[in-house]
């Protein structure tokens, strides 16, 4: 394996839920030896913390919906500050949230997976907010909100699209090859 050449990497690994994102992002940021920031991991420690905040994160997730702009934004914010670099998950699923906050990232990820092996990825893990109904209210806000992002990603040239169906070792090896080209 090549050295990394970058001494700063901000790197997002982005795709539907389901999609095999965290995975890639925990493998990639212990190869790098860099610190993982998963949002959605973040978001359901907050959300059992029994105050306002926590309860409000509950209720969004439990819905099926998406966590408030600006809480999600500052919790990024929190997480970022004081690493140069890193592997994120999860942030931003909006240009909105990329306005509020945005990282810059040097290279960004996405899989791409068919909608029918991400709802029988999510289904299979069991987690409560999996419902099938619940599940493809998340996967409609998440074409809808994110799409437009990946467009300005690709508009920067960070972009590389991969395919997620592939098993998670070619897909990582296919990530570490590309993580400085």
């Amino acid at each position: 394996m090549n050295e990394v050449r970058a001494s700063v990497l901000k790197i997002l690994i982005t795709g539907p839920q389901g999609s095999g994102k965290t995975t890639q992002a925990k493998l990639l940021a212990e190869f790098l030896k860099v610190p993982f920031i998963g949002m959605g991991e973040i978001l359901r420690t907050k959300a059992m913390a029994d105050d306002e905040l926590g309860r409000r994160i509950k209720e969004s997730l439990g819905k099926g919906e998406l966590v408030d702009d600006e809480i999600v934004a500052n919790f990024t914010k929190e997480e970022v500050d004081s690493k140069n670099s890193f592997v994120m998950d999860g942030y931003p699923r909006s240009l909105y949230q990329m306005e509020l906050f945005d990282p810059n990232f040097n290279k960004v990820f996405y899989l791409e997976i068919p909608e029918d092996q991400v709802l029988e990825r999510l289904l299979r893990r069991g987690r409560l907010d999996d419902s099938e109904d619940l599940i493809r209210q998340r996967l409609n806000l998440y074409h809808q909100m994110t799409e437009p992002l990946l467009e300005r990603y690709e508009s920067q040239g960070i972009l590389v699209n991969l395919d997620g169906a592939k098993s998670i070792d070619e897909i990582q090896k296919e990530i570490r090859e590309r993580v400085n080209g």
